[in-house]
């Protein structure tokens, strides 16, 4: 059996990386971004005013000067007009340029205005260049403002649009199929008999990979028949780029997949990790390049290892940056089997020292799914060890953050 770590280690090796596509900016947020996105022009691209009132010369100030003539208005998107004289001002409005010849913005609130005249009030601290944002302190034209890697976010959308992008490359979602086996599986909303058990992996699995932007997902559930998974699983592997199948990987005699999938050509790269949940994990390679997860049925086991394989090699395809690993101090003692990485299922809690501590969730067993509820994430306990005080330091894996 392979190690947690080899086994990752072996799945990004094999992954290949999805294609480029160019999308229009409005339907990019939540995509990958594929590109350098470079500042179109200075930001701000003129001395901008930051608030409502008026502009001046400071140094006429400085002079004593607390009246001044309007001399026009200049609202956000006029062009610049110059300021003609000290004894002079301009109305400006916020996000305009900055008249010629001032330096300087009163805001609204400071000043009153009869028969055209602004006065300031007289306790009014006024400083050299106030509410100015200056041309180009953001970043300067040509500065690289966005890098490959990034989900992008509706922020990101602004900073896009503001280079003046209307189409961005975006990495190309996969086509995802999502397929549970099993005879003893019954989808919700139809009548259930003593003997058989809810299909809950599927939509589990299809709402984790929505949840992580991977939109492009169906799924299907397979009898745990050979014929209907060899038909079935050539018919999947023609039309989609990832396999994740959920169940008959293990060493039952209905555990049908690892060989039909040897059938169709898929090169199996690994079966079985030395982890708890989830040891009977399948991965391998189909003769397109597809690639195929085949996790345990087992509902604690077939969600953690999405999470800890499946999302990491998407993302890793997709050519997302992921996050740094997070590490949790356990709130309580653990003990746990030696000689196979433990997954546990936690609740975390902030402390204001910044650490996140973690509370074991112990599941039943890796059917026990409902004591999933409420839980953030489980730790990752090294097969080294199998006692763990309270305190201990620990990596931890949100479900929502990979």
């Amino acid at each position: 059996m392979l190690t947690t770590a080899q086994a990752s280690q072996a799945i990004a090796k094999s992954m290949p990386t999805f294609d480029i596509e160019s999308i229009a900016l409005d339907m990019a947020a939540g995509r990958v971004l594929r590109q350098v996105v470079s500042a179109e022009r200075d930001q701000p691209p003129f001395d901008r005013v930051m608030m409502d009132g008026i502009a001046i010369r400071f140094a006429s100030f400085e002079l004593g000067n607390r009246q001044f003539s309007i001399q026009g208005t200049q609202h956000a998107g006029d062009p610049a007009q110059t300021l003609q004289s000290d004894q002079n001002c301009i109305e400006v409005m916020t996000g305009g340029v900055l008249p010629e010849g001032s330096d300087c913005v009163i805001p609204v609130e400071r000043i009153s205005v009869v028969e055209n005249v602004a006065t300031i009030e007289d306790t009014y601290q006024v400083k050299a260049s106030q509410f100015i944002h200056p041309r180009g302190s953001d970043h300067g034209v040509g500065h690289d403002v966005l890098h490959p890697g990034v989900m992008i976010s509706p922020m990101d959308i602004a900073i896009i649009a503001s280079c003046g992008l209307d189409k961005i490359d975006v990495g190309r979602v996969p086509d995802i199929r999502v397929i549970s086996t099993g005879n003893e599986l019954v989808p919700p909303g139809q009548p259930v008999a003593a003997h058989q058990i809810r299909l809950s992996n599927g939509p589990a699995l299809v709402a984790m990979l929505n949840g992580q932007a991977f939109d492009n997902s169906s799924h299907d559930h397979l009898a745990d028949d050979v014929a209907v998974l060899e038909r079935e699983l050539s018919r999947h592997l023609e039309t989609a780029n990832v396999l994740i199948l959920s169940g008959g990987v293990s060493m039952g005699k209905a555990d049908f997949v690892p060989q039909v999938l040897q059938k169709l050509g898929v090169e199996v790269v690994f079966h079985k990790i030395s982890q708890r949940p989830g040891k009977p994990m399948w991965f391998g390679i189909g003769p397109e390049k597809q690639v195929v997860f085949a996790l345990p049925g087992n509902p604690v086991s077939s969600l953690v290892c999405c999470r800890q394989y499946v999302l990491p090699a998407l993302f890793k395809a997709s050519a997302r940056e992921i996050a740094p690993v997070q590490y949790a101090v356990l709130a309580e003692d653990v003990n746990s089997s030696a000689d196979l990485t433990c997954f546990l299922p936690v609740r975390t809690r902030n402390l204001d020292d910044g650490s996140i501590h973690a509370t074991p969730v112990p599941t039943n067993t890796s059917g026990d799914f409902a004591s999933l509820g409420g839980t953030d994430g489980y730790v990752e306990l090294r097969k080294e060890d199998s006692e763990f005080p309270a305190g201990s330091v620990v990596p931890l894996h949100l479900w929502t953050n990979p």
